[in-house]
């Protein structure tokens, strides 16, 4: 990963930092890929957000195949590009076809099969474009998620928000050869 931050070095990083850094790169990711490069320039925000990312990834009520739709589709809202390339792969391996995935990636209404998928997409956008959802499609949500993983939902949702706007603000860029998922502005 490379960004436009300061690069962290042994003689530049903070006690604090290297706590945060060693409680990262011990704990549940192993490394420092996506918003954590930025954040750890910052030790308390990365303690705080990387217990709340913890949780939306793998302890929340949404099933991983409804959270990586909804971090796509927060991805290509908000053109983040390392954001898709880290989350795309693992999308598909919980089962998000590659034809949803590039509907969602080129802008297009993805054709679901799938009732929930249908809802985490349609209150993930709809949130984005309108601020807000309709009592209408609030009460489905409640009917088919239930409240607490509605809660979790929209925690999702905010979490990658946060690293979407990290990663674009500190063009933070995984190094590949794969070409961008969406065109550099």
């Amino acid at each position: 990963m490379q960004s436009r931050l300061t690069e962290l070095t042994p003689e530049n990083t903070t006690t604090e930092q290297q706590r945060v850094l060693d409680s990262i790169l011990n704990g549940p990711r192993g490394n420092l890929d996506g918003p954590f490069l930025a954040w750890v320039h910052s030790p308390e925000l990365a303690d705080h957000a990387q217990k709340l990312g913890a949780y939306c990834r793998y302890h929340s009520r949404i099933p991983l195949r409804l959270s990586e739709l909804a971090i796509l589709t927060t991805a290509a809202c908000w053109q983040s590009q390392a954001e898709w390339q880290i989350h795309e792969p693992i999308a598909h391996q919980a089962g998000i076809s590659s034809q949803i995935s590039e509907a969602i990636r080129t802008d297009k209404e993805p054709v679901f099969a799938d009732a929930q998928e249908q809802l985490v997409y349609q209150i993930t956008r709809t949130l984005y474009k309108s601020k807000r959802i309709s009592d209408s499609l609030y009460q489905q949500a409640v009917a088919i998620l239930g409240e607490a993983a509605l809660v979790d939902l929209i925690g999702i949702l905010g979490y990658y928000s946060l690293v979407a706007m990290t990663l674009n603000v500190f063009e933070v860029q995984r190094e590949t050869d794969q070409p961008l998922p969406f065109v550099q502005p």
